[in-house]
């Protein structure tokens, strides 16, 4: 017994330990480290790796042609340099104020960086994440948590009878919201293709944009509502009673060519919760919707066909595809995409027309092309918009960019 005893004792002990270099000790590595001269140094222990290299949009894009598709932009890619068992690498070029991402890749399999806890996902990439600011103020301060009043984030569940379930969304307010008494506009905010109603939370940093934007004067007062645009979802991965599913960029469960057509269809359920559930003021004037990539087609599509209905449109990131087609190429019979020439004259009619109707866009987007055919296209038309391109391709830094952009010009 007293055997047995002396054991369990050493395995509490050992267990202890354990736990008590989670929570004082873990590794003494740096990574990634900020340096006086705006470098960042990133590091790895890896003493058996036979390559280590580092992969993040802190580093200058890797630009590739595709055939009859034009430029598509991935992320830089670095070699660290190992001496006893630690791998180093740091970025030639001064890195700029902003909200990075990257991955180690270590003898080809894409990890992360095991000294930064800091993570997040994107549909079913993890990856590390760190913030570069110099001064109060610049990009990434915005993207900071900072000393000044704070919203508040609620994870919500809304009935959608047209899809015939209950659905999830993510709703920011502003600080006050909870004891102002006052009713403010609302800013509906659509993820891409595989994100979810967490993605704009998580990867946009809208609630730390918006906290430091309204103390600053910039931004007005806002409820942000951020959907689930996947008709086929009740919520994002892991937050609905499927478990913890394998998130994936395109997932079944809707008819045919009507995926886009569900969800958009189904955007009353959305706002008729909303507005029963919070201080909205239910006007074009305090109305706004904006998305990203797949969320950018949803904008337009709705904003169209609901016409009048929101006064400032974005479309960040977007081909500006005037229709959707089923898997055979044949157009959708769906009310939302028919007449489209008809309903875009009807939008931008003098009864109609958004107050602001903004287009933004990378240089090296995979979707330039298209984005840049649907300009011809308004300008044919004289439909008034706001454009902004930016450097660099689909990607979360540019989105951000977007919507502190847009977030800014709109409920003026």
């Amino acid at each position: 017994m007293k055997r047995i005893s002396l054991i369990a004792c050493a395995a509490l002990v050992a267990g202890s330990a354990f736990a008590q270099q989670a929570l004082w000790g873990g590794t003494q590595i740096v990574s990634p480290q900020i340096n006086p001269d705006s470098t960042v140094t990133f590091r790895c222990v890896a003493p058996k790796a036979k390559s280590v290299q580092v992969s993040g949009d802190m580093l200058p894009e890797n630009v590739i042609d595709i055939p009859n598709y034009g430029k598509y932009a991935l992320p830089g890619v670095a070699d660290l340099v190992e001496k006893n068992g630690v791998w180093e690498f740091t970025t030639t070029n001064k890195v700029a104020s902003e909200y990075y991402c990257y991955n180690f890749i270590i003898d080809g399999q894409k990890t992360v960086d095991p000294a930064n806890v800091y993570i997040n996902r994107d549909v079913a990439t993890i990856t590390n994440c760190f913030i570069v600011s110099y001064e109060k103020g610049d990009k990434g301060d915005v993207y900071k948590v900072n000393d000044v009043p704070h919203g508040t984030i609620r994870k919500m569940w809304y009935d959608s009878p047209s899809l015939g379930m209950q659905r999830r969304i993510t709703v920011y307010t502003p600080a006050g919201y909870e004891t102002s008494g006052k009713k403010y506009p609302v800013f509906y905010l659509l993820h891409g293709s595989g994100g979810d109603e967490e993605a704009w939370y998580t990867q946009g940093r809208i609630s730390q944009q918006l906290d430091n934007l309204i103390a600053a004067g910039k931004a007005e007062p806002m409820i942000v509502v951020m959907t689930n645009g996947n008709a086929y979802e009740q919520a994002a991965p892991g937050e609905s009673p499927l478990g913890f599913q394998q998130p994936q960029m395109v997932m079944g469960g809707v008819k045919e060519g009507m995926k886009e057509a569900a969800f958009e269809l189904s955007f009353p359920d959305i706002r008729k919760f909303v507005e029963k559930n919070f201080r909205t003021i239910n006007d074009k004037k305090h109305r706004a919707i904006a998305g990203l990539s797949m969320g950018s087609f949803h904008s337009e599509q709705i904003s169209k066909y609901y016409a009048g209905e929101y006064g400032y449109v974005g479309l960040f990131s977007g081909s500006g595809v005037g229709d959707s087609r089923k898997g055979d190429g044949t157009p959708s019979s769906c009310p939302v995409y028919k007449d489209f020439d008809k309903q875009m004259a009807n939008l931008f009619s003098e009864k109609n027309k958004p107050y602001l109707y903004f287009v933004a866009i990378g240089k090296t987007d995979f979707l330039k092309k298209g984005n840049d055919d649907f300009l011809a296209y308004m300008d044919a038309h004289k439909y008034p918009y706001v454009y902004l391109e930016t450097e660099g391709g689909h990607i979360w830094r540019n989105w951000r960019i977007y919507f502190t952009e847009f977030s800014q010009k709109i409920f003026k």
